[in-house]
């Protein structure tokens, strides 16, 4: 089994336009005299590799402490695409995907919940109700946001609104096209609207 880790570094990753970024604070150092290394930190839940949750965008709904483990983990279908995401192109994703599932050998292999879609990918409010009419558990990609990076309330209201759990901020560098086990679980913050994640894929 190969182990692929689809996670950025905390402190040097990509950061959604405006979101603060996390930064190390050494609290205590053994070359300094101290008993131990002790690190503290500070960042935005949604910084480098990460979850929304559908609180994210929508008032009232569920938070990242409430939201099933079973969207984290479990197959996904890795795929890849370029520039905004049409009707067709969804489709062609989801076609794929439950093709791939099939042909795959393995009892309950429920791949075409999970996307996880590699390049420089705009999700499109067309393309995203396609997702949600499929009822996807999660969709990732590799930017810091679902939908334009200017204007993503649209596509996060869509997708979120149907309970997909979006896994921003990955890296599929070296990672084919096919069916992989997924775990992406969260930090378990109360309350929030979303939370870092160190995401892996595994071989099957």
């Amino acid at each position: 089994m190969k182990i692929y880790d689809i996670s950025q570094e905390v402190f040097g990753c990509e950061v959604y336009p405006g979101d603060p970024s996390p930064e190390r604070i050494v609290k205590m150092s053994i070359k300094d005299g101290g008993v131990c290394n002790l690190t503290a930190f500070s960042m935005c839940a949604h910084n480098g590799t990460h979850v929304d949750a559908p609180f994210h965008f929508i008032d009232g709904s569920d938070t990242i402490d409430q939201v099933d483990l079973k969207n984290f983990v479990g197959y996904c279908y890795v795929t890849s695409h370029e520039g905004e995401m049409t009707v067709e192109q969804a489709e062609d994703i989801m076609r794929r995907a439950k093709l791939a599932g099939g042909e795959s050998g393995i009892a309950d292999c429920d791949c075409y919940n999970r996307i996880l879609v590699s390049g420089k990918s705009t999700m499109t409010e067309k393309a995203a109700t396609v997702f949600a009419g499929y009822g996807i558990r999660l969709y990732g990609n590799e930017s810091q946001t679902v939908g334009p990076l200017e204007t993503p309330m649209a596509v996060h209201h869509i997708m979120l609104g149907k309970k997909i759990v979006l896994l921003e901020g990955i890296r599929l560098a070296g990672v084919e096209e096919g069916i992989y086990l997924l775990n992406a679980a969260p930090i378990n913050l109360g309350g929030a609207d979303g939370a870092p994640c160190r995401a892996i894929l595994m071989s099957v």
